[in-house]
């Protein structure tokens, strides 16, 4: 459910409340790294081709279940930063249905203020992780498996 005060959905919203109120550069890398230390290990046997997001320099794996109409991901990078983004999309993400997944606009890394300080490749790492987690929530829309 999308919060009435934002187009986002609340745990999406509430986390780039957080972004929004490091001013330091550095302080949103901290808030990444701490992103990543808490994300769940992803199990090797589904760092698949299928999960791999493409375009990015490291290797970022997303995999999706759909569980009660909810999508739960999970995810992994072999970089800490990268991996800080994937945890921050899950974090924002899980537990939502495939439709309101679908309508999230990728604008909000803006609001994160995190852009700016993200090389190109690993602003469009993120895009393409969100383009994955999306591509996933529409083959569960479609009745399709991932």
């Amino acid at each position: 459910m999308l919060s009435p005060e934002s187009s986002l959905p609340p745990n999406l919203a509430r986390i780039v409340e957080k972004f929004k109120k490091r001013s330091d550069p550095k302080k949103g890398y901290e808030q990444l790294l701490w992103y990543a230390k808490k994300l769940s290990e992803m199990p090797e046997h589904i760092k698949t081709e299928t999960n791999q997001v493409k375009g990015c320099v490291s290797k970022v794996y997303i995999s999706a279940d759909l569980k009660d109409g909810k999508i739960w991901y999970q995810g992994d990078s072999d970089a800490q930063l990268v991996k800080g983004l994937v945890a921050l999309l899950i974090e924002g993400l899980n537990g939502l249905t495939p439709q309101e997944i679908l309508d999230i606009n990728p604008d909000f890394i803006e609001e994160t203020g995190l852009k700016v300080s993200l090389t190109p490749s690993r602003a469009n790492g993120f895009y393409n992780t969100l383009q994955l987690m999306k591509t996933k929530a529409l083959a569960f829309q479609l009745g399709m498996s991932t």
